[in-house]
């Protein structure tokens, strides 16, 4: 299977965001795999799938609001041979089907591909009971599961086909909406459990994943503003993680993880369990989303009150200087 990366496409694939992306991607690779399922729990139209239930009406079930059956009756078509792909709002992915996915996807490692929608603060206005911030800490502890990060749409492309080649479970967590920022701009190789360097410093290591990628770019700048040498690190693969690229970055003062996931159990607690096993390892920053619930509000206001946005990101680092 093949997917072409053009600029146009990039440009469209921005416009359309993470989810939209997913979408038309999948149709893609089912044109081209006859074994590609699709599978919803009422989604269908929030994760990009309308053009696939019409193309291939046949391939694509809708189990309804039941995410518990959802990852079940995946299972089910992968023990078959076929190649399942469902798709969820990443709360009830993580949380109300955790015990099936630790069950197919860990203990028996079943072709699974669970497709975590909107994770982070994505759904805006729809609240706590909406929002994805738990995923990451809830899934990373079920062995054998392959958990994947897309810095931004045409990341999301490449890694919706990294993840149907690849022979085993995969979480794939898409995080923004749409107009999404773009980091990669033409193909670039993703090889699952391997870090992408986006930019070399000297300073501070700022290892990123999702939509925070973006954002730690642009604070990467600003502080180059205030003579301050960063390296960005897009850290696509959160399970298995890639240690190798953090240990290249031991000659940095301080490495800083930043996510868009709660500060407990996310990227940055998997990097610290690494490196407290590591001798003259740097300190740690970890930036994420406070533990707590607060109020809800539209996804750029829910950013800022949660200090992810590139200009507070680079405060916080300045902050905790050096």
């Amino acid at each position: 299977m093949n997917i072409s990366v053009s600029p146009a496409e990039v440009r469209a694939w921005s416009m359309m965001g993470t989810r939209g992306t997913f979408g038309v991607t999948l149709l893609n690779l089912a044109q081209q795999n006859p074994n590609i399922i699709g599978l919803t729990a009422d989604l269908g139209i929030t994760s990009g799938m309308e053009r696939f239930s019409n193309t291939f009406p046949e391939r694509y079930i809708n189990v309804g609001i039941a995410e518990q059956n959802l990852i079940g009756v995946a299972a089910g078509i992968a023990s078959q041979g076929s190649i399942p792909f469902a798709t969820t709002f990443a709360n009830f992915a993580a949380l109300r089907s955790c015990e099936q996915m630790r069950h197919y996807m860990g203990y028996l490692q079943g072709n699974i591909k669970v497709i975590g929608l909107a994770s982070g603060f994505a759904m805006g206005m729809f609240g706590t009971t909406h929002y994805g911030i738990e995923d990451i800490a809830t899934l990373r502890s079920i062995a054998n599961l392959t958990i994947l990060s897309p810095a931004d749409a045409t990341a999301t492309a490449l890694l919706t086909l990294a993840a149907a080649e690849h022979a085993g479970p995969v979480y794939l967590r898409l995080t923004g909406g749409m107009r999404t920022p773009i980091v990669y701009r033409e193909a670039q190789e993703f090889i699952l459990g391997k870090a992408n360097l986006l930019r070399e410093g000297s300073d501070v290591a700022l290892v990123a994943t999702g939509s925070m990628v973006a954002a730690s770019l642009k604070a990467a700048d600003l502080l180059a503003e205030r003579g301050i040498s960063c390296s960005v690190l897009d850290m696509f693969t959160i399970k298995p993680l890639d240690t190798e690229a953090l240990k290249n970055q031991f000659g940095c003062k301080m490495i800083v993880s930043v996510e868009e996931h709660s500060v407990t159990g996310g990227l940055g607690s998997a990097i610290a369990e690494f490196l407290v096993t590591q001798q003259h390892a740097p300190r740690l920053l970890t930036i994420g989303i406070p533990q707590g619930y607060g109020h809800a509000g539209e996804y750029p206001w829910m950013l800022e009150q949660n200090g992810l946005t590139a200009s507070q990101i680079a405060g916080t680092i300045l902050e905790n200087a050096l």
